[in-house]
């Protein structure tokens, strides 16, 4: 065996380099078509992806408004129940004050 390249092996850069040289126009026509095609369905994905990235923001922004909304609500009950925590130890406070009252 002679130091150098066996005859049947080639580097990928030399079949790029070759197929490159030998294409027809027509080839060349075909990879520019095959080119936009590819470029027609990345930028129809990108839409989509766009539109999907639109629609998660506003449910976003709908969840947040709900949470508020929640964060309100709570807050409300919270008072309105310590409120009637309140007035139920009044009663049960002077209703005791009453029986012992009633008990001498």
């Amino acid at each position: 065996m002679c130091c150098g390249r066996q005859g049947g092996s080639l580097s990928p850069r030399d079949l790029t380099h070759r197929s490159r040289n030998r294409r027809s126009p027509d080839d060349s026509e075909s990879v520019i078509e095959d080119l936009r095609g590819r470029l027609a369905e990345t930028e129809a994905r990108l839409e989509r992806a766009r539109a999907r990235e639109a629609e998660l923001s506003r449910r976003l922004e709908e969840m947040r408004r709900f949470v508020s909304v929640m964060e309100i609500l709570e807050s409300y009950l919270k008072r309105r129940f310590h409120e009637q925590q309140e007035r139920v130890a009044c009663l049960f406070s002077s209703l005791a004050a009453r029986m012992k009252g009633l008990k001498r």
